[in-house]
């Protein structure tokens, strides 16, 4: 009886810290959170809903690894009126950047690279690199001088290459990656990542390489380069790595057929007023990009999902690498990842995948030092504050919009509902 008593307590001391490392629902209170407070976020988006800023928005907020607030605010589309759901997919565009990042380094950790080895060892194009010396806008001719450094695996993590970004980018790498055929990386559903990589390698650069941060094509790269590391297709390896071992049931590429009712319709709110997107986004991109058969697997760019999907992921890090019984990382890699790298910048903090937040830019934000964020192009936003073990998501639905502030707004509504 003794041994069964000891048994029965090792297996719920299993089964309890297993549960630990997975998001699941509890009461606010529970988790030093206020309900009452908490529902002034619920006033927030409304207001913003009211004031069609924005269609609807998904909110999801966690702490300690609970569920604490998950709530769809507004409408799936303005026409119909059908509630948005919890479960509803979005673009997350950049937010793919991170998922990326994380990739990189679990092939890291299997000794497939160094982080400071040249690009070029891996994909001979960039080979010998130039710096954009002149540009004619007639033509978008240019010249050019050679480099001092080759781009490293680092550049591309902590975006110091000095590649530059097609549709969103400087007027005059907008133009030289047109010319040549290099997108911006969604929507293009024809094309496949490794011709267009290859192009770019033989590009000019904006700078030297770690000169400075210029926000680009370098996740791109890095999707490629995991295809090449990997010997599997990158769409493959998430979900086969780091999607099915994390339970993100929701995360794709390219969307199944039967969750294409599920991708929320993308607006426009360049006019300042709401109006779903009839034509194409930056560089010719389809709005329902999503929906394709597509084969380029954008590492910057090209993902959608739910809020709750990528909560899991930002749980990961959280956990120090560890989600649902299974370990990605080590914690010796996740602290390294978020590090800052930038050493020439004291406003630009960013680790390999994301902005930091780090004694040099606290005073701007209610955040704790140490927590990583990003964003992406249709208004979603996420953060995750190791100290106070918060995960805060929201996502919107909206291109060229002039309310992007909802993100740092939603911060604040978190932040002030804490009560421990």
């Amino acid at each position: 009886m003794k041994n069964f008593t000891v048994l029965l307590f090792i297996q719920l001391f299993f089964l309890s810290s297993l549960c630990a490392q997975v998001l699941l629902p509890a009461k606010p209170e529970t988790e030093g959170m206020s309900p009452e407070r908490l529902t002034r976020v619920d006033q927030f988006v409304q207001e913003y809903i009211k004031n069609e800023w924005i269609p609807g928005a998904v909110v999801f907020i966690a702490r300690n690894g609970k569920i604490i607030h998950h709530k769809a605010y507004g409408s799936y589309h303005s026409d119909t009126k059908a509630p948005l759901k919890k479960d509803d997919i979005f673009r997350i565009a950049s937010q793919t950047k991170a998922i990326t990042s994380l990739a990189v380094m679990m092939l890291w950790e299997e000794g497939k690279f160094q982080l400071d080895e040249p690009v070029s060892k891996y994909i001979p194009e960039f080979n010998n690199p130039k710096i954009l010396k002149t540009f004619n806008a007639a033509d978008s001719s240019y010249t050019t001088e050679p480099a001092k450094r080759e781009v490293t695996i680092r550049h591309l993590l902590t975006h110091t290459s000095g590649i530059d970004y097609a549709a969103i980018g400087s007027t005059e790498f907008k133009a030289i990656y047109a010319k040549a055929g290099v997108p911006s990386g969604i929507g293009n559903e024809k094309d496949v990542l490794s011709d267009k990589m290859k192009i770019l390698g033989t590009l000019p650069l904006k700078h030297e390489p770690g000169e400075r941060f210029t926000y680009g094509l370098n996740t791109d790269v890095l999707g490629y380069l995991i295809e090449i590391w990997s010997g599997m297709s990158f769409d493959k390896f998430l979900k086969t790595r780091v999607f099915d071992p994390l339970g993100m049931k929701d995360t794709y590429f390219f969307l199944p057929s039967h969750k294409h009712n599920r991708l929320v319709p993308l607006y426009s709110g360049s006019e300042g007023k709401l109006k779903e997107l009839s034509n194409t986004a930056y560089d010719n991109v389809d709005p329902n990009y999503p929906k394709l058969n597509g084969k380029y697997f954008s590492g910057g760019a090209g993902l959608s999902s739910t809020a709750e999907d990528y909560a899991k992921f930002l749980q990961l890090f959280l956990n120090n690498g560890l989600y649902n019984g299974v370990r990605l990382l080590s914690r010796k890699t996740v602290e390294l990842m978020l590090t800052n790298q930038i050493q020439f910048s004291n406003d630009r903090q960013f680790g390999l995948g994301f902005g930091l937040e780090t004694a040099n830019n606290d005073y701007k934000s209610v955040v704790s030092i140490g927590s990583f964020n990003w964003a992406g192009a249709f208004n979603t936003h996420y953060w995750a504050d190791p100290k106070e073990k918060i995960i805060g998501i929201i996502f919107t639905n909206i291109y060229e919009t002039p309310y992007w502030s909802i993100g740092d707004q939603f911060k604040v509504m978190t932040y002030q509902a804490v009560n421990d």
